[in-house]
């Protein structure tokens, strides 16, 4: 059970305004709605629907899981090997980008924070977000169901926030949609802690090919 002080670490470590950068990253939504492929609050449902099921359930959340008990182990060739593992499934240079920038980032800020465990992580050429936010995530006495929530609540909201700037959306559509799709959460975790190591692994064709056109898109506000 989360304890208050845990609950108050955890909002901090999803909160919009941790300085990572996740703001800048739109995850090949904004290719997909150049492609007009996403034009609506239903279609921007069924994308966002369709990334969490098939890459944040199966892919995302179990390596989260497993480097959670790695930093409880301390078994740093375990936190290495689970790296480098969630960051083969990135399918284009800019997805694979965008996770080591961004858990750079965060090791920068926990080092900030007195974590000296991430020091070596700031310049890792391995280090992916749900690395380091499992890092903090153990460093602050944050159960795991609890940040497995978290951290796909920070990426849902982002991904919403997102929408209502592209499609675009308005802000009562955004609050509609992130209302919806936060009903999903626990579920999703629940699924993803159960998943075997040989059953981790998923794949969103139309995510793959909308993050490989926007690495060529002429005009964009987002870096994915």
């Amino acid at each position: 059970m989360i304890t208050d002080l845990g609950l108050v670490k955890l909002l901090q470590l999803v909160s919009p305004a941790l300085p990572i950068g996740m703001y800048s990253y739109s995850q090949g939504l904004e290719r997909a709605v150049e492609d007009a492929w996403v034009r609506n609050e239903q279609q921007a449902g069924e994308w966002i629907a369709g990334v969490l099921e098939r890459c944040q359930t199966r892919t995302d959340l179990p390596c989260l899981s497993r480097l959670y008990d790695a930093w409880v182990e301390a078994d740093v060739a375990a936190v290495e090997h689970w790296s480098t593992h969630l960051l083969a499934y990135r399918e284009t240079g800019e997805l694979r980008t965008e996770d080591r920038l961004s858990g750079q980032a965060l090791a920068r800020v926990l080092v900030g924070l007195n974590v000296e465990r991430a020091g070596v992580w700031v310049r890792k050429p391995s280090a992916t977000l749900a690395t380091c936010f499992s890092l903090a995530a153990v460093s602050w006495g944050i159960p795991k169901f609890e940040a497995a929530l978290g951290y796909l609540w920070s990426w849902l909201e982002n991904q919403v926030l997102c929408a209502v700037k592209l499609v675009p959306l308005g802000q009562a559509a955004g609050q509609r949609l992130l209302s919806e799709l936060a009903e999903r959460l626990p579920g999703r975790v629940t699924e993803a802690f159960s998943l075997t190591d040989d059953e981790i692994g998923g794949s969103a064709f139309g995510l793959a090919l909308a993050s490989s056109r926007h690495e060529v898109q002429y005009s964009r506000l987002f870096r994915s």
